[in-house]
C-alpha cells in the first residue's frame, strides 16, 4: 500500500509497488521470512516526477528501497557472523 500524501497519482503509487516487489524478491534470500511493512520517507511530487515511468522515479525509489532493505538485513547478517565466530563450549 502506498498512501496518497506519497504519491497523488495513481500511476505513480503502482510503479512504486512495482519498484518494492521487484527490489524485495532481490533481498529475498537475506530477509527472515516474515512479513515486512515498506515504509518510505520521502514523498514523490509530480513536479519533480513528470511521469510515473521516468528513470528519474525510478532511480530515486530503488536508492530509498536498496536503503531501507540493507538496514533490514543487517541485523539478519550479523546474528549469522557472530554465530558462526561464537565458539561453542561443550560441559567443562
Amino acid at each position: 500500500m502506498v498512501p496518497k500524501r506519497w504519491a497523488k497519482r495513481a500511476v505513480t503509487r503502482n510503479a512504486i509497488k512495482r519498484q518494492i516487489y521487484a527490489i524485495s524478491a532481490e533481498y529475498a534470500l537475506r530477509l527472515k521470512p516474515q512479513v515486512h511493512v515498506v515504509r518510505l520517507r520521502s514523498s514523490f511530487d509530480p513536479g519533480q516526477f513528470i511521469s510515473a515511468r521516468s528513470e528519474r522515479l525510478r532511480t530515486a525509489v530503488r536508492a530509498e528501497l536498496f536503503t531501507l532493505l540493507e538496514a533490514a538485513c543487517e541485523p539478519l547478517e550479523t546474528s549469522r557472523n557472530t554465530a558462526l565466530e561464537t565458539p561453542q563450549h561443550k560441559g567443562s
